[in-house]
């Protein structure tokens, strides 16, 4: 009977050591690799000496022409920059987004859902989440605001699909694409 007992001793100890590891690869996929660390700010906007600070690539701020037509968010990836355009196609706003780590593909989508208030996928406090894509590997992405107002770069070893815009576009797209409007995303 003892013989029997061990067995069943060692099975149970098995899975109990099988169960942990897969929860501990799920937290391990999830967790940042570091704790962001606030950046000082400089005291001049001139750069410092013998350090020449990258300029930013001028983005167009015209409508793309092979964006669809009525009303519809329209997400330029390569210009970082998103319109929004009423039924008559109009743009009402264009603003800069940070774009995820992980995009969508170039194609028309419908906004799936939309969230007031969470915490990101990277561990940052969001507002007026706007769903609309699942990239490959199952990410979601979506337009999104962080609650301190921050458009970082995004961690490329992350797999997030938060497009990240400041407060007040957020605010904007909140009211603008409600569940099943129309998004275009062109490369």
């Amino acid at each position: 009977m003892a013989r029997g007992s061990s067995g069943i001793v060692a099975g149970l100890t098995a899975a109990a050591v099988a169960a942990v590891g897969f929860l501990a690869y799920q937290a391990s996929a999830n967790a940042p690799d570091s704790v962001a660390v606030p950046r000082a700010k400089a005291s001049s906007s001139a750069p410092a000496v013998g350090r020449a600070e990258p300029k930013e690539k001028e983005r167009p701020t015209t409508l793309p022409a092979e964006s669809g037509t009525g009303a519809r968010v329209v997400y330029a990836l390569g210009d970082r920059r998103v319109w929004l355009v009423d039924a008559q196609g109009k743009v009402t706003r264009t603003f800069a987004v940070m774009p995820s780590a992980v995009n969508p593909r170039p194609e028309t989508y419908k906004v799936r859902s939309r969230t007031g208030v969470i915490k990101g996928s990277d561990g940052v406090p969001i507002e007026h989440v706007v769903l609309f894509a699942m990239a490959d590997g199952g990410v979601p992405v979506g337009f999104s605001a962080a609650q301190d107002g921050s458009m970082e770069s995004p961690d490329p070893k992350l797999k997030t699909g938060g497009v990240r815009m400041k407060r007040a576009d957020g605010d904007a797209m909140w009211t603008f694409a409600t569940v099943g409007a129309t998004v275009v995303v062109v490369p």
